[in-house]
């Protein structure tokens, strides 16, 4: 894609004006206002100039659509992210970068202007006035199944964030078959010997470029958060898992995912199999056959969101990855960094469990049948059906469990207890409000299954404070209550590596707490294991939210903190839940 370098006059954004005095006092979006100036800044490759814009009483400088390595075409196809060619004169960075190629996926809005191979871009959201070299940086790396998304899209804007006194880079890199091919042959064009993960290894150039650059933004490189939702978590655990990750960052946040099941990465067999089928569906007899093919012509061969054909995945290359994840974790070979994660109470519907059939104790003895076969009164008594209330919160649970849960709940327990750093464990359970059409009126079943809690990915513009990026729904006060809580928590703690920030002993505050619930014989104490966690701590969302404790076992469950309108620290009992999960998905891995 051509990219003009010349620096054109700024448009001048209208700002919408707020009578409500909670939106004055709690800035989201990115409105521009005038821009006097624009900020430029001098790479390692040449200048760049950005935007400049407000966000409540904060100036920021903006900068979009910043290459961080070369473009992946030609015979750069399928190989490692290659350096970036520096420019002469002043480069533009005002609108974002063209976004990966990809299917079109569920519930996306894109500000980038179209798509390309020439994808490797990255934006930056920075406070105006910051001496070089001392703010906290997040790089946040969207999630889509790594098929779909866009470091463009105004979920993941930064500028709230960035007004909270940090810097914020949102990543594109490779999807698909662009992004995970593991062509047999592709190691012999490698230096590194790298085949296949090419989308993690361009956010591993990302983070490089981060490393070299991002003091001259105002950014600490000893400072850096890695962060990401779904498949970006998965992303964010696979780094700390890699030792060539190793270093880039200092703290890690993930939302709703990880690769952590036994199958969450693919065998180099797997993926090489996948990737010849995909080379003889459109008559290739090598890789420079494919290379030779239009992009285009490689995309439509991906298929649709709805029916892709084929299925790509990162794998265990064997370069940036020596074994899976889990076996990392478990041998305490991760980054040992503190971990801030968790998922939503609905990142699945009860009714995935029971497909068409209505959830009768029948049906559900049933499903548990299927799904466990050999450990059936196990699965009994950790997901009761004694009732029809019972059923439909275990079904509930189980359809979690099945999701992001039980590989976000592994990870957790993993790191707590081999990472050598403290954890920070949460449960989103504020449910969003109605989406409603441009007359007003609720749209029924917006979603793709009926929402009864927090569904999968609704957390983002929460943590984003980006609520008013998506005018679908009917945000309330609540609501941005809620969201100056978890954006308030995700400041601290890319500050300081706790969600309480620098100065709180949080773990002698909680050790303190618990120890005089257990002596007053306090359920969830020395009651024996209970089926809901107990709440030991609540705060009133309008109020200072209360202390997030790091991980810590207590008797029958893990500290955990449930983010809602009223945010509270509870026990997480789930262990047996888990283990029982894992190994059934085991037992079907050797199958």
């Amino acid at each position: 894609m051509n990219r003009s370098f010349t620096i054109r006059p700024s448009s001048c954004a209208s700002v919408a004006a707020s009578a409500l005095s909670l939106l004055c006092s709690f800035p989201v979006g990115a409105s521009a206002l005038p821009v006097m100036t624009s900020p430029q800044v001098r790479l390692a490759e040449g200048i760049v100039a950005g935007d400049r814009a407000m966000t409540g009483i904060h100036q920021l400088n903006v900068f979009r659509g910043i290459p961080y390595a070369a473009p992946p075409i030609g015979e750069s196809r399928w190989r490692e992210p290659q350096r970036l060619a520096p420019w002469i004169g002043v480069r533009e960075a005002k609108q974002f970068g063209p976004r990966c190629m990809q299917m079109d996926g569920p519930s996306m809005t894109f500000r980038s202007p179209s798509m390309s191979e020439d994808c490797l871009y990255l934006n930056v959201w920075a406070p105006a006035k910051s001496s070089e070299g001392t703010l906290p940086v997040l790089v946040y790396f969207h999630g889509g199944g790594f098929a779909f998304g866009d470091g463009s899209e105004p979920r993941y804007d930064g500028a709230h964030l960035a007004g909270r006194g940090m810097i914020v880079v949102t990543v594109n890199y490779r999807l698909g078959v662009f992004g995970f091919l593991m062509h047999p042959e592709a190691e012999r064009d490698s230096e590194a010997r790298a085949a296949g993960n090419y989308g993690l290894l361009d956010q591993q150039a990302a983070l490089r470029w981060v490393r070299e650059n991002i003091a001259r933004f105002g950014g600490d490189s000893a400072q850096v958060t890695i962060g990401g939702e779904t498949t970006g978590a998965m992303s964010v655990s696979a780094h700390m898992a890699s030792t060539s990750s190793r270093g880039l960052f200092a703290r890690a946040i993930g939302e709703s995912g990880g690769a952590f099941a036994p199958n969450a990465f693919w065998t180099r067999k797997k993926a090489e199999r996948a990737a010849q089928a995909f080379a003889t569906r459109l008559g290739a007899n090598s890789l420079d056959d494919l290379r030779e093919m239009s992009a285009e012509k490689v995309q439509q061969a991906m298929g649709t969101y709805k029916d892709p054909q084929p299925f790509l995945w990162p794998s265990i290359d064997g370069h940036f990855l020596t074994d899976t994840p889990a076996a990392i974790f478990e041998a305490g070979r991760q980054a040992a960094v503190p971990l801030l994660v968790g998922s939503n109470s609905q990142e699945n519907h009860f009714k995935t469990i029971f497909g068409p059939h209505e959830p009768t104790p029948e049906n559900w003895a049933l499903a548990l049948g299927t799904i466990f076969r050999n450990e059936l009164p196990e699965a009994h008594r950790l997901y009761p059906g004694n009732s029809a209330d019972e059923i439909l919160r275990s079904a509930a649970v189980l359809a979690n469990d099945l999701t992001m849960g039980h590989s976000t709940w592994r990870w957790m327990d993993l790191h707590r207890q081999t990472g050598r750093a403290p954890v920070y464990f949460y449960l989103f359970a504020h449910r969003r409000p109605p989406a409603v059409a441009a007359g007003g009126k609720a749209i029924e079943n917006e979603d793709s299954t009926p929402v009864t809690g927090a569904a999968r990915r609704s957390e983002i513009v929460y943590v984003f404070g980006n609520l008013d990026q998506d005018p679908r729904f009917r945000w309330t006060t609540d609501d941005y209550a809620v969201s100056r809580i978890f954006s308030g928590y995700i400041e601290q703690f890319v500050k300081s590596g706790t969600p309480n920030g620098a100065s709180v002993a949080t773990a002698q505050i909680f050790s303190e707490h618990v120890d005089r619930l257990v002596e007053a014989g306090a359920p969830g104490g020395a009651g024996g294991a209970r089926t809901n966690p107990q709440t030991i701590g609540r705060s009133p969302a309008d109020l200072t939210p209360p202390q997030w404790p790091a991980v810590h076992p207590v008797r029958d469950g893990l500290a955990r903190q449930v983010i809602d309108t009223d945010t509270r620290t509870t026990f997480d009992t789930g262990a047996e839940r888990h283990a029982l999960v894992q190994r059934m998905m085991q037992a079907r891995t050797r199958n």
